[in-house]
């Protein structure tokens, strides 16, 4: 992945950035020492490594402001950082880059029970949200598999799903206001507690943006009361484009099941010996979670049931217990780290439409024979969110290449469908250069005109998301 020139004017003024930036902020909240500096130097997409001139933690949204006001008069280009959780390189920086991290931005500022919101600052991990109102019988919806670590500032910044966001939505049906710090240090205030805001919808250009139009500090998100209850079943077959024809026969249906997930023969064995699931040994694999009361979840049990029960399943287990359910989840939730401890691995997130998954699965088998590495797919098989693993040695000399090869085939193939690049992980570093694949060049000039306007002088997480060649002429301007 190529990335721009270091600047070399502005490396020459590192130290009078920094002793400007040590005079605004205390002493905990800046990093310019070589060794503290590496923790920051990629994200999870960690093939990727560069070390940044410095990074700031600050704990207010004054902080971040008086900071994007010294940056901004620099020329100091600026990379927004939540947990480091991207994994399409969202957060890398370049050499001559300020690592501004929200990780310190962790209060919860306001819960309303009655109008089922709650307002924290950006830098909140997922799932601290939910803990913070499931004693009260609430929930936040949005469940990425990174949700113990990812901050919700990034999931504002790659409007992130989950496994239960076929029902419920990914972020931006999820979040009712912010405040966002620009690239010039001015704070914005975007909707709020109430059901919609007036005038352009500035929020849900936010939502998604990557950090290219600004810094978000506050979020106000909507909680939800908890189901009365809810029930997976398990189902195993012994083909993958078979379990597509099941996923697509579900949701043809009409029936809303508040999550479908995928995993594959690879998968499952892998995340069974780590986690040690129950999950039967099988080509592929389902589980589908329908929520409600007892009476809404049999009826709807049953249906899907019926569906699967057409496409001859090698096993169909609907939850007993609790602990049955837990256990089933607890396998789904692992399955990233546990293929992490078999191979080096990419893993990618292009969306498809439904009926399309037994076809691109399919595809994505032959394509692996063809570059010679495995893959191992485990995904939202509802809203069609592909995740294929693509397995590789990053030790062997041209794999990260040729894996980056086979990447690519696949993402266009999920537009080729009738998709897209990314479905929650962002375009990033990962995609950038396919992004001429789904967009024109006019599609491209016209979001590239929206950062002119937040960010006129490009300074906000420089070389993401736009081809190099199309963002030349704005960027050396």
């Amino acid at each position: 992945m190529e990335m721009p020139i270091p600047n070399a004017a502005i490396l020459s003024k590192r130290d009078r950035v920094i002793a400007r930036l040590a005079a605004e902020l205390p002493s905990e909240a800046l990093i310019s020492d070589e060794a503290e500096r590496r923790a920051y130097e990629c994200d999870a997409l960690t093939a990727y490594r560069c070390l940044p001139m410095a990074v700031v933690l600050p704990d207010s949204t004054e902080q971040v402001a008086a900071i994007m006001k010294i940056c901004h008069s620099e020329g100091v280009p600026v990379v927004p950082r939540g947990s480091g959780t991207s994994l399409a390189g969202g957060a890398l920086p370049t050499e001559d880059s300020v690592i501004l991290g929200v990780a310190r931005l962790r209060e919860v500022l306001e819960v309303s029970l009655d109008d089922r919101f709650i307002r924290v600052q950006s830098g909140i991990t997922n799932l601290a949200v939910t803990g913070e109102v499931e004693g009260d019988g609430f929930f936040y919806a949005p469940d990425p598999s990174s949700q113990l670590a990812c901050a919700i500032a990034g999931n504002i910044a790659m409007n992130s799903g989950g496994a239960h966001c076929l029902k419920y939505g990914v972020t931006t049906n999820n979040l009712l206001g912010l405040t966002l710090v620009t690239m010039a240090g001015e704070v914005i205030e975007l909707g709020g507690a109430h059901l919609d805001a007036a005038g352009y919808d500035l929020l849900g250009l936010i939502c998604g943006s990557e950090g290219q139009l600004g810094i978000v500090t506050e979020a106000t998100l909507r909680i939800l009361p908890k189901p009365e209850g809810a029930r997976p079943v398990l189902m195993g077959f012994d083909s993958n484009e078979v379990a597509g024809e099941c996923v697509s026969d579900i949701i043809k249906a009409g029936v809303l099941p508040v999550a479908i997930e995928f995993m594959d023969r690879p998968c499952i064995r892998a995340t069974e010996d780590f986690a040690k699931a129950g999950y039967p040994d099988c080509e592929a694999l389902l589980i589908v979670e329908v929520e409600g009361s007892d009476a809404e979840i049999d009826e709807q049990l049953g249906l899907i049931k019926q569906i699967a029960r057409r496409h001859n399943p090698v096993e169909l287990r609907e939850s007993q217990s609790d602990e049955e359910s837990k256990k089933i989840w607890l396998g789904r939730k692992s399955a990233f780290g546990a293929m992490g401890q078999i191979a080096d691995y990419m893993c990618l997130d292009g969306t498809i439409p439904v009926s399309s998954l037994p076809f691109v699965l399919k595809r994505i088998g032959e394509m692996s024979k063809e570059f010679g590495l495995g893959v191992a797919n485990v995904f939202h098989a509802g809203d069609g969110n592909m995740h294929p693993l693509i397995l590789y040695d990053a030790n062997k000399p041209g794999d990260l290449e040729l894996c980056e090869a086979f990447g690519a085939e696949i993402l266009k193939l999920c537009v080729e469908v009738g998709g897209c690049l990314t479905g929650e992980h962002g375009v990033g570093l990962e995609k950038r250069d396919l992004m001429t694949v789904q967009f024109a060049p006019d599609d491209l000039d016209a979001q590239m005109g929206v950062k002119d306007v937040f960010d006129p002088d490009w300074l906000l997480n420089p070389a993401k998301v736009f081809p190099l060649a199309a963002s030349a002429a704005r960027r050396a301007a």
